[in-house]
């Protein structure tokens, strides 16, 4: 991936399934100003989001939740009398969507200052990440560094980026003198899970990710009793922050956001708690 969160790739197909509810609902991308506008004033709030377990999750017959975030939004605008209408794309898609208008947000984009046109950020992030490693269970490896991890071999996904969270880290992947330790995963959604099973069958050593995200495929791989999730992870968080779409008129947006950053700060504490163990997770600072 690039520019974004670990375990986000920015390149993949188009699912067909948007085309078909473009097509259905009306909305095609040259009048995605004008759709915007209708859906600002109806009280209709369009959300594009990718699949991030568990803060997003495309939902399925067998498991209907959407992710901690999404949760979370649907919440905090559904209380404003705002109904809420989901776009299940990869996530350059979402972008896309975002910048044309056809969406008005998207619920987690990697805070930049330099960030692309046709967005802006909201205050309140969704989450601040800690990153944490997996390993086997009778492993007793800790991250003390980037001396630390020489040595051992590393999964990664192809094209991702860690410099967010860690320079070093990311120099020590792309260094080609490190070739023969990264083992880098191509494909789109199955990546967490092959790391996880690589990492129990001895190819690979560790595996790098948010801690949320850890926690969430060993509980549903039911790997608990080969791999472990260790701390400290990366040296820096990981900011996710809601973009909007520039499309909406300056007042519309400026309330989706006020919106936003009010109630996100509202779920803090109890709330948020109660989100993150639907989804059978917990902070850092919950889980000592």
């Amino acid at each position: 991936m690039s520019k974004n969160k670990i375990a986000r790739k920015l390149l993949r197909p188009q699912p067909l399934g948007l085309l078909i509810v473009l097509m259905l609902t009306g909305v095609s991308i040259t009048g995605a100003g004008q759709a915007n506008r209708l859906n600002s004033q109806s009280g209709l709030l369009r959300v594009c989001y990718d699949q991030w377990p568990p803060m997003t999750i495309f939902p399925t017959e067998q498991s209907t939740g959407r992710g901690v975030v999404i949760d979370m939004i649907e919440q905090i605008y559904t209380a404003q009398g705002y109904r809420l209408e989901y776009y299940e794309v990869p996530l350059a898609r979402g972008l896309d969507l975002v910048a044309e208008g056809v969406c008005d947000m998207l619920p987690e984009y990697l805070f930049s200052h330099n960030a692309e046109k046709g967005f802006v950020y909201a205050a309140e992030p969704s989450f601040e990440y800690t990153s944490a490693f997996v390993v086997r269970r009778d492993d007793p490896w800790r991250y003390q560094g980037i001396e630390s991890i020489k040595g051992k071999r590393i999964a990664t996904g192809l094209g991702w980026d860690y410099s967010s969270m860690s320079l070093d880290y990311q120099g020590y992947i792309d260094d080609v003198k490190n070739a023969n330790f990264i083992e880098t995963i191509a494909g789109y959604d199955d990546v967490v899970d092959r790391a996880f099973h690589m990492i129990k069958e001895h190819r690979v050593d560790l595996y790098a990710d948010s801690d949320l995200v850890l926690q969430h495929a060993l509980n549903r791989l039911h790997l608990s009793d080969s791999l472990k999730v260790v701390r400290p992870g990366l040296e820096k968080r990981l900011v996710e922050m809601p973009i909007f779409s520039v499309k909406i008129p300056t007042e519309k947006r400026e309330q989706l956001i006020r919106i936003w950053n009010e109630g996100r700060v509202s779920m803090k504490g109890k709330k948020e708690q109660k989100l993150l163990k639907k989804y059978n997770v917990m902070l850092e600072a919950d889980s000592s």
